[in-house]
Parts: structure tokens; sequence; C-alpha cells
């Protein structure tokens, strides 16, 4: 479901027979519910989410839905595929219909993926200005050295699109495994990050997003959760 911001006589024009310039009468006769409270102007801002009643009659009354899933490998993040399995088919929610995914993961990537209704949640938190860190547990198929480090923390230049990658955290956890921290997310970058080095990912896990963490699910498992 998309976001969106109407005045409220157009919403009333596209989910009731009123045109919008009936609207003002409705409004002097106290005929709209507004978020529970008798509507003032036809000028009033309508969201998504806003609770919006006409003579007693529900118009909308949509709920924000914010769900961490944990992907497994070989799960297309995507809400519909004719070949494989989708994140959308490992949730049993009644509004699944509605959600779109919020940073998709590659096929054989596993970890955190988010869904919502809510877009501007959903854009807000997707903007490079925000800069809102992804974790990722990363297994290479070669030994790391502490050049990773100080090379990921300078950036790494990607020729193709001629731009240089905002500085990354790394560390490193075991001589095939590190824990890599981004705020960016341009095509493939992990795996592009560490091919700088020849050193083949071989296993790629999403731990986090900000603040909302995979921890305490298991594999295929999700939860609702609140950004309040």
């Amino acid at each position: 479901m998309k976001s969106y911001t109407h005045r409220l006589d157009r919403f009333i024009s596209q989910n009731s027979p009123h045109s919008i310039s009936d609207t003002r009468l409705l409004v002097a006769q106290k005929r709209i519910i507004v978020d529970g409270l008798v509507a003032h102007s036809t000028h009033q801002k309508v969201t998504q989410f806003t609770p919006v009643e006409l003579d007693g009659r529900c118009l909308q009354n949509n709920k924000p839905i914010y769900i961490m899933l944990h992907k497994p490998q070989g799960i297309v993040s995507a809400t519909k595929d004719s070949k494989h399995k989708t994140v959308l088919d490992l949730i049993d929610h009644p509004q699944k219909e509605q959600l779109h995914i919020v940073g998709r993961l590659d096929f054989n990537t596993t970890g955190l993926v988010l869904l919502t209704n809510d877009g501007a949640w959903s854009r807000q938190i997707s903007l490079p200005q925000t800069k809102l860190a992804k974790v990722y547990e990363v297994t290479l198929s070669k030994p790391l050295t502490d050049e990773y480090i100080q090379v990921f923390k300078q950036g790494i230049y990607f020729g193709y699109e001629d731009i240089t990658t905002k500085p990354a955290d790394l560390e490193i956890l075991s001589d095939y495994k590190a824990r890599l921290s981004l705020v960016e997310g341009k095509y493939h970058q992990v795996k592009r990050m560490f091919g700088f080095f020849q050193n083949e990912v071989l296993a790629l896990h999403r731990v986090s997003v900000g603040n909302i963490s995979v921890d305490g699910l298991e594999s295929g498992q999700y939860k609702e959760f609140s950004i309040d």
C-alpha cells in the first residue's frame, strides 16, 4: 500500500458519492468525523492511517503494520514469484497483501527483512540522509587481515558507478568471519567490497537495520513490532 496525504474534500470525493464541493456542507453539518473528532475544515489532511467516518459509516480505518522476518536461504525478497517461495509466503497475517518490502536481500542471503504497509516510514529509513546502519555477518573464502579494516574505513572505489563507498566499520571475528556495518546499500555492495581483495563471500547474514535486530528469531520466523 502506498502512503498518501489528501485534503479532506478530495478524500471524501474519492471514497463516497459526494463531490469535492459537497464536502463544505458536510463539514458544516458536522457529518464527518476525522480521527475521532468532528471535521472542522475541507482542507484537513488525511493520511492512509487517519480514521474517517461519514454519517456514521467508516470510510477508512487502516492500521500501520511493521513486521520483521528472519529470511532463510533460498527465499526470494519479493511479494510474488512464479518459481520460488517468497518472504510473503512465510507470513500468516490477514493484511499481508498490503505489505511491501523495505530493503531486499539476495536469494541466498539470510537475516533481517522488514515489511510494512507504511510507505512514509519505509522511505524514511531508506533515505541515504538517514544514515541508518545495516549490520551484516560475513563468511569469507580467504583469511582476513587488519588491512581490510583500514580499507573499508577509507571507502572502496567502484569504477562502474564511478563512486567511492562511504566509510564502513569492519570487525574481524575470526580468520574467515567478520561483522560489517554500512550506512548505504549499493548493488551487491558487501560482496563487491570484499571482492576488492579477491575474497569471495561464502555466506552473508543481515543482523540488524538501525535498532531493529533479527536476534531471537529463528530462521523463517517473523513478528510484528512497533515503531513508537
